[in-house]
């Protein structure tokens, strides 16, 4: 089939990979210029590199809405479009002009985390396993039919970067199978139950400061979800901002105010957490390394020289 690929990022990287390997015909790739934003840094090799390294033509679009795109793409007749990783809303005239439609991929076990950052906002809610969606893009954001759904386990130490690792793996070959499904003549896809949908927006660093009335298990799945080269969770110290970059929860149980510094464990340093904590049922958080608001990293045996004080969310107010 003739394909015009719209993607972005290492998730468009590795499908546009493994549509150039296939027998399909890559007639066009749509992609968003680099951007400044902290999570489009991550994870960024470049769609038009790729593109441009085996002479596919590449259009730039923050959006795909002007005419000039859609009359390109129309004079380009594609029997379908691959989307991945696109990063802003596709209009009906684009995404039904092939006649296949548009192959969307998305990081999530849709309905369930549609959107932005998925990954993240699962392993932060304490899913047992996430995977990636295939489906027809229709007039609803990631709420089309589903094509394929692959899912893998989460494990009990897995950071997001881990998910990103074992998630990245499918796209490609979902992505040539659910071609191959629609190239069968298949129309018996599986519409979305959408009393199950949910959608989650962008993260920001609203997202990643820690409560303190959080669970001790809800802060630990925050720091392993905010894993390296994530923008890593993070609280105040005596005024000063603090990153922490491991935790787990503590074996032993602390009554107390929430961000309590208490106690030594082990290797690592319990901070009371839970709203209910005063209560003396909760573990606490054991932070084990932390890094400073210059960016040293430390074993927090090594920041937390006396226990006493608290972690906050937010720097003391001035006097």
């Amino acid at each position: 089939m003739r394909v015009v690929m719209f993607g972005y990022q290492t998730w468009g990287h590795r499908t546009l990979e493994a549509l150039l390997a296939s027998e399909h015909d890559v007639v066009t790739v749509v992609t968003h210029p680099p951007s400044d934003g902290a999570y489009e840094k991550i994870w960024s090799d470049s769609v038009a590199d790729l593109a441009a390294e085996h002479g596919v033509p590449v259009l730039l679009r923050e959006r795909p809405d002007d005419d000039d795109l859609y009359d390109t793409l129309k004079a380009l007749a594609p029997d379908v479009i691959v989307a991945t990783n696109w990063r802003t809303w596709i209009p009906p005239r684009i995404f039904g002009l092939p006649a296949h439609g548009t192959l969307n991929v998305h990081d999530s076990l849709l309905p369930a985390y549609a959107g932005f950052s998925p990954l993240i906002w699962a392993l932060i809610n304490g899913e047992k396993e996430v995977g990636v969606t295939a489906h027809l893009m229709d007039d609803t954001l990631d709420a089309g039919p589903i094509v394929l759904q692959r899912a893998v386990p989460v494990g009990d130490a897995d950071t997001t970067t881990d998910l990103f690792h074992k998630t990245l793996a499918l796209f490609g070959p979902i992505t040539v199978d659910g071609l191959a499904a629609i190239a069968s003549g298949r129309r018996d896809f599986v519409a979305q139950d959408r009393s199950r949908a949910s959608f989650f927006h962008k993260r920001s660093d609203e997202d990643i400061r820690i409560d303190w009335t959080w669970s001790a298990q809800e802060l630990e799945r925050l720091v392993r979800a905010q894993s390296a080269p994530y923008p890593q969770a993070f609280c105040y110290h005596k005024g000063q901002r603090l990153e922490i970059v491991a935790a787990r929860v503590s074996a032993g149980v602390y009554g107390g105010t929430p961000g309590r510094i208490f106690y030594r464990e082990g290797d690592g340093v319990a901070v009371v957490a839970g709203a209910d904590a005063r209560r003396g049922r909760n573990h606490a958080l054991l932070i084990t390394r932390v890094r400073v608001a210059g960016g040293q990293e430390l074993a927090a045996g090594d920041y937390f020289t006396h226990m006493g004080g608290y972690l906050t969310s937010h720097p003391a107010p001035a006097g």
